[in-house]
């Protein structure tokens, strides 16, 4: 009884799992202190609110500050817990959904639908661009390339665009309220991989082939249109200038 009594006391004034402040544990006495992964975790997380409450309490700056923990033990215990829970999850589902296997493939026929993997999906799609490839009259109503190469070329200019925008966009904004056209650049662009996406595997889609072309060019631009109207109108009531200040790293007094 009294030796229960003494582990609730170690749990809760901080003399026990939780160091007292300025003490620093070595590894040898953490680990003596530990008696496996809940432990830890619960080291972690007590540490941690009461760093925090004390910080936030000793600070006489009106707005929130900022505060970083050390990556060990703190990011690593918390990380461990969060990736053992996710493991076992998985672990869980493979043992009691085993998933089906299907007939072997015929190496000597080939496949009426062929599609990558589906975060491929988007360039796939742009391979299928065909109908966009001109026909030149000087040439005979001939194509100057063919619908493969103008495929490839359309991939270049797409991955070319998506890598300069860092590049034009310099700004420190964290929230899309913060910068509403960015935001609907990006919204514009998500929603173009998810038409090309759809327009990939047009064969498996019940809908007319040509519609579903139209709407894989005028749903992102529609959605981009619809998405900064949006933004703009919440930023009013965000509190930008304080939100602005938020992320602004200032060491607690």
């Amino acid at each position: 009884m009294t030796d229960d009594h003494s582990e609730e006391d170690a749990r809760t004034d901080g003399t026990g799992v939780v160091a007292p402040d300025g003490e620093t544990p070595t590894w040898r006495e953490r680990k003596e202190r530990s008696a496996g992964l809940p432990r830890l975790t619960y080291e972690y997380f007590e540490r941690s609110r009461r760093e925090d409450e004390e910080l936030r309490r000793e600070s006489d700056y009106v707005e929130r500050d900022v505060l970083g923990f050390p990556t060990w033990p703190h990011e690593i215990i918390r990380n461990l817990s969060i990736a053992c829970f996710f493991v076992g999850i998985i672990l869980f589902l493979a043992a009691t959904l085993p998933p089906h296997i299907g007939n072997p493939a015929n190496p000597s026929s080939t496949p009426g639908i062929i599609l990558p993997d589906w975060y491929l999906y988007w360039s796939f799609g742009l391979l299928k661009l065909g109908p966009l490839n001109p026909e030149l009259a000087v040439l005979g109503g001939q194509k100057l390339m063919g619908d493969r190469m103008y495929g490839v070329l359309a991939n270049i200019v797409v991955v070319g665009a998506i890598a300069i925008v860092p590049f034009l966009n310099k700004g420190s904004a964290r929230r899309p309220v913060e910068q509403p056209f960015w935001s609907a650049v990006g919204v514009g662009g998500v929603t173009f991989a998810l038409t090309l996406s759809i327009y990939s595997a047009k064969n498996l889609v019940p809908m007319n082939v040509d519609l579903l072309f139209d709407m894989t060019f005028l749903l992102p631009p529609v959605a981009a249109l619809v998405a900064y109207p949006v933004l703009k109108a919440m930023r009013e009531g965000y509190m930008y200038g304080l939100n602005k200040r938020y992320y602004r790293l200032r060491p607690p007094k």
